[in-house]
């Protein structure tokens, strides 16, 4: 038996999730989605999901919300990660930190493990994803076969090198958080699905959701500008595999960009 699952890449302030309202159940119905997963970190207005933005989700159908760096950048998603199981933070930072690493969603076909891990290249210095994923991947496995990563990292070899490390070991590696969708989706020899990065679903007259003005001042005089996200050419992001759910092996994937980008120049 197969399960079918949708996963939506870094959600960009509220033209992002307006995009995902558009699309989202049309997509779950094209694919015949079992389990939705969207990777949450910038919901509310490009910094952290609060449980408004969770539960705009939620009542789409999301089964599990997974995070990164920006999910503690208010303290109401701080607050939040307290109280609901499936809005996720990394599970490598430090012992102690808020929240939960891993959610076990209970679908009707087969349990799926989700596991939000963090890069360290370029990033802060936080616990080894490698030994994170080592550790808790054993306890996953107890209910489930069935198993997706969010590694949220900027470094692309960060990425690949876990992929091939866990390979055989869970279904799927899906990159996130450079908001850049990549083209390189693909099955890995012993059976694990990867995408370098997931791409942004959010606006793209911006610079990777910032508004453009902000981010080229940053560069320009390296002083801290005000976060705004921007509005203009929203698209969304995502990545549909199949997954065998005896044997937790990839057996389709299938990258989504919509709508495309309009490649001509108008007249």
């Amino acid at each position: 038996m197969n399960i079918n699952i949708l996963f939506i890449g870094d959600i960009i302030g509220q033209p992002g999730l307006d995009i995902t309202q558009m699309w989202l159940q049309s997509l779950q119905k094209k694919y015949r989605a079992d389990v939705t997963i969207v990777n949450g970190e910038n919901a509310s207005d490009g910094k952290g999901c609060t449980e408004k933005e969770a539960k705009q989700l939620f009542d789409l159908g999301v089964n599990c919300i997974t995070g990164g760096n920006h999910t503690w950048d208010k303290h109401q998603s701080q607050d939040y990660l307290k109280r609901d199981p499936r809005v996720l933070r990394p599970l490598n930072y430090p012992k102690g930190t808020i929240g939960n690493g891993y959610y076990i969603v209970d679908s009707p076909k087969v349990k799926v493990g989700v596991l939000n891990l963090q890069g360290r290249a370029f990033m802060a210095p936080i616990d080894c994803p490698f030994r994170s994923a080592d550790w808790i991947l054993p306890r996953i496995k107890q209910e489930t076969n069935v198993i997706v990563i969010d590694i949220h990292a900027e470094a692309t070899a960060e990425k690949l090198a876990l992929a091939n490390y866990l390979d055989g070991k869970v279904s799927m590696i899906i990159g996130t958080h450079t908001h850049v969708q990549t083209s390189d989706e693909r099955i890995l020899n012993n059976g694990t699905g990867y995408i370098t990065d997931c791409g942004m679903t959010g606006p793209y007259d911006s610079v990777i959701g910032m508004k453009t003005d902000a981010a080229i001042n940053r560069f320009l005089y390296q002083t801290p500008q005000k976060y705004q996200t921007a509005t203009d050419n929203v698209h969304l992001c995502g990545v549909f595999l199949k997954v065998d759910s005896s044997s937790g092996k990839c057996v389709e994937i299938e990258r989504i960009f919509i709508p495309e980008f309009d490649k001509k120049k108008s007249e």
